[in-house]
Protein backbone atom coordinates (compact mmCIF):
# COMPACT_ATOMS: atom_id res chain seq x y z
CA UNK A 1 0.00 0.00 0.00
CA UNK A 2 0.99 3.59 -0.61
CA UNK A 3 -0.49 6.72 0.92
CA UNK A 4 -0.06 9.85 -1.14
CA UNK A 5 -0.48 13.39 0.14
CA UNK A 6 -0.64 16.30 -2.26
CA UNK A 7 0.13 19.88 -1.33
CA UNK A 8 0.75 23.21 -2.98
CA UNK A 9 -2.63 24.06 -4.46
CA UNK A 10 -4.04 27.54 -4.09
CA UNK A 11 -5.37 30.66 -5.76
CA UNK A 12 -3.79 31.66 -9.03
CA UNK A 13 -4.20 34.17 -11.81
CA UNK A 14 -3.40 33.79 -15.47
CA UNK A 15 0.34 33.75 -15.97
CA UNK A 16 1.17 32.66 -12.42
CA UNK A 17 3.36 29.76 -11.43
CA UNK A 18 2.61 27.14 -8.81
CA UNK A 19 4.40 24.09 -7.49
CA UNK A 20 2.55 20.96 -6.43
CA UNK A 21 4.06 18.19 -4.34
CA UNK A 22 3.03 14.60 -3.76
CA UNK A 23 4.63 12.83 -0.82
CA UNK A 24 4.55 9.03 -0.72
CA UNK A 25 4.42 6.95 2.45
CA UNK A 26 6.93 4.42 1.18
CA UNK A 27 10.17 4.61 -0.69
CA UNK A 28 9.52 5.81 -4.20
CA UNK A 29 12.32 3.53 -5.31
CA UNK A 30 9.72 0.79 -4.90
CA UNK A 31 7.15 2.72 -6.92
CA UNK A 32 6.91 2.50 -10.67
CA UNK A 33 5.25 5.24 -12.60
CA UNK A 34 3.88 8.31 -10.85
CA UNK A 35 1.92 11.16 -12.25
CA UNK A 36 -0.70 13.82 -12.03
CA UNK A 37 -4.26 13.89 -13.22
CA UNK A 38 -6.70 16.75 -12.96
CA UNK A 39 -10.44 16.94 -12.92
CA UNK A 40 -12.88 19.78 -13.31
CA UNK A 41 -16.47 19.51 -12.04
CA UNK A 42 -18.58 17.42 -14.38
CA UNK A 43 -15.62 16.37 -16.49
CA UNK A 44 -13.52 13.26 -16.77
CA UNK A 45 -10.20 13.06 -15.01
CA UNK A 46 -7.42 13.76 -17.50
CA UNK A 47 -3.76 12.90 -17.41
CA UNK A 48 -1.54 15.93 -17.01
CA UNK A 49 1.91 14.40 -16.73
CA UNK A 50 3.61 11.16 -15.78
CA UNK A 51 7.11 10.08 -14.86
CA UNK A 52 8.70 6.65 -14.65
CA UNK A 53 10.97 5.50 -11.85
CA UNK A 54 13.89 6.17 -14.16
CA UNK A 55 12.75 9.69 -14.93
CA UNK A 56 11.17 9.41 -18.36
CA UNK A 57 8.30 11.83 -18.71
CA UNK A 58 5.26 12.47 -20.81
CA UNK A 59 2.81 15.36 -20.83
CA UNK A 60 -0.62 16.24 -22.07
CA UNK A 61 -0.38 18.42 -25.15
CA UNK A 62 -2.19 21.20 -23.31
CA UNK A 63 0.60 21.58 -20.75
CA UNK A 64 3.73 20.82 -22.76
CA UNK A 65 6.27 23.58 -22.38
CA UNK A 66 4.50 25.00 -19.33
CA UNK A 67 4.49 22.17 -16.77
CA UNK A 68 7.42 20.12 -15.55
CA UNK A 69 7.10 16.87 -13.63
CA UNK A 70 9.92 15.53 -11.52
CA UNK A 71 10.48 13.12 -8.67
CA UNK A 72 13.02 12.85 -5.91
CA UNK A 73 13.19 9.19 -4.96
CA UNK A 74 15.40 9.96 -1.99
CA UNK A 75 12.64 12.16 -0.55
CA UNK A 76 9.77 9.93 -1.72
CA UNK A 77 8.25 12.97 -3.36
CA UNK A 78 7.02 13.92 -6.80
CA UNK A 79 6.57 17.47 -8.02
CA UNK A 80 4.67 19.36 -10.66
CA UNK A 81 6.00 22.74 -11.58
CA UNK A 82 3.27 24.72 -13.33
CA UNK A 83 4.01 27.99 -15.07
CA UNK A 84 2.16 30.34 -17.40
CA UNK A 85 -1.05 29.13 -15.85
CA UNK A 86 -4.27 29.55 -17.77
CA UNK A 87 -7.85 29.68 -16.49
CA UNK A 88 -8.43 26.22 -17.93
CA UNK A 89 -5.68 24.84 -15.65
CA UNK A 90 -7.79 25.47 -12.57
CA UNK A 91 -8.92 22.03 -11.45
CA UNK A 92 -8.43 19.56 -8.66
CA UNK A 93 -5.07 17.88 -9.16
CA UNK A 94 -4.57 14.28 -8.07
CA UNK A 95 -1.33 12.41 -7.90
CA UNK A 96 -1.07 8.70 -8.41
CA UNK A 97 1.52 6.00 -7.92
CA UNK A 98 1.76 2.60 -9.55
CA UNK A 99 3.08 -0.33 -7.55
CA UNK A 100 3.12 -3.51 -9.61
CA UNK A 101 -0.45 -3.75 -10.96
CA UNK A 102 -2.01 -1.44 -8.37
CA UNK A 103 -2.68 2.27 -8.58
CA UNK A 104 -2.92 4.50 -5.55
CA UNK A 105 -4.32 8.03 -5.42
CA UNK A 106 -3.97 11.10 -3.30
CA UNK A 107 -6.89 13.10 -2.00
CA UNK A 108 -6.41 15.95 -4.44
CA UNK A 109 -5.30 19.54 -4.18
CA UNK A 110 -7.32 22.43 -5.58
CA UNK A 111 -5.95 25.00 -7.98
CA UNK A 112 -8.43 27.86 -8.19
CA UNK A 113 -8.69 30.85 -10.50
CA UNK A 114 -8.71 33.94 -8.32
CA UNK A 115 -9.63 36.42 -11.07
Amino acid sequence: QVQLVESGGGLVQAGDSLNLSCAASRSSFSIGAMGWYRQAPGKQRELVAAITRGGSTNYADSVKGRFTISRDNAKNTMYLRMSSLKPEDTDVYYCYAQVLLNYYWGQGTQVTDSS
